[in-house]
């Protein structure tokens, strides 16, 4: 039988994360063959998660990742089952960690597949889960790419979101960030008109079309006015038409065009815990 000493358990620790009590149990079992601690350490999480799996897992932590020179910007949320957790520091930091490595990839199922630390991003959620005790999960992973991209993220790592500018120009991290900042309180479904699909502007036509009905209107004068009120849903769930929250004299247009006149906002982000 090896001798299992405190140094062995706290490496097993630094490399898997695993409590002190789990790797010492995993290092006796194995007979101090780290590499088959690891192995069970794993299988361990394999197995939680088989049984966690139906289980929500609504809180953790959401974080927004803008590369160096601003061109490309990534949000991964890192999901866990109980607000505890989601606010332990090493969780928030592999969240973090996941986040910068997840800058270099286009889909989540090549972020998943990529490699951290000696095994895949997948696997680590894994090994995760057995640590934890939780399900763990990436629920979102939203990437975005402009000519300059400014991001925030709401006390708590609660809500993140990216925004696309059409410049890299003076000014403009401060404006995406503003930006950025109204698109976590606001909550847009599109960036503009065109960003809303068919079917929610036929579905918002027919709820303003049934409520003038209830309120006794013309059934000839129903289109004009539905198209009215339409307008009012544009405004007011559109990123860029939304009225600017630091200032609701001005729409978010508006605002991005004091900086420069010829400045828009080309795209935008938004993830939340929930």
């Amino acid at each position: 039988m090896a001798t299992i000493t405190a140094a062995d358990v706290n490496k097993l620790r630094t490399i898997t994360g695993a409590g002190m009590m789990d790797c010492k149990k995993a290092l006796v079992e194995s007979d101090g063959d780290f590499d088959l601690a690891i192995e069970n350490l794993r299988k361990k999480g394999q197995k939680v998660a088989s049984n966690r799996a139906d289980r929500e897992s609504t809180e953790g932590a959401v974080i927004a990742v803008v590369n160096a020179d601003k061109t490309a910007g990534v949000i991964v949320s890192l999901n866990c089952e109980t607000d505890f957790v989601g606010k332990n520091e090493s969780f928030v930091k592999l969240a973090q960690d996941l986040a910068d490595l997840a800058l270099n990839f286009e889909t989540k199922e090549a972020f998943l597949a990529t490699d951290f630390g000696g095994i895949t991003v997948a696997e680590k959620l894994i090994e995760q889960t057995g640590v934890i005790g939780e399900k763990i999960e990436i629920r979102s992973f939203e990437k975005l790419e402009g000519a300059f991209v400014g991001s925030y993220i709401h006390a708590g790592n609660k809500i993140a979101t990216l925004v696309a500018l059409s410049a890299n120009i003076a000014g403009a991290d401060e404006v995406s960030r503003n930006v950025a900042m109204q698109a976590a309180a606001m909550s847009p479904i599109a960036l503009n008109e065109a960003g809303v699909d068919a079917d929610t502007i036929a579905k918002e036509i027919e709820i303003a079309k049934d409520v003038l009905r209830q309120e006794g209107k013309p059934e000839a004068m129903l289109d004009n006015i539905a198209k009215g009120k339409l307008a009012r849903f544009f405004k007011d769930n559109t990123l860029v038409n939304q009225d600017y929250i630091k200032d609701n004299k001005m729409s978010v247009a508006t605002y991005v065009k004091s900086l420069d006149k010829d400045l828009i906002v080309t795209g935008f982000k938004r993830a939340a815990l929930g």
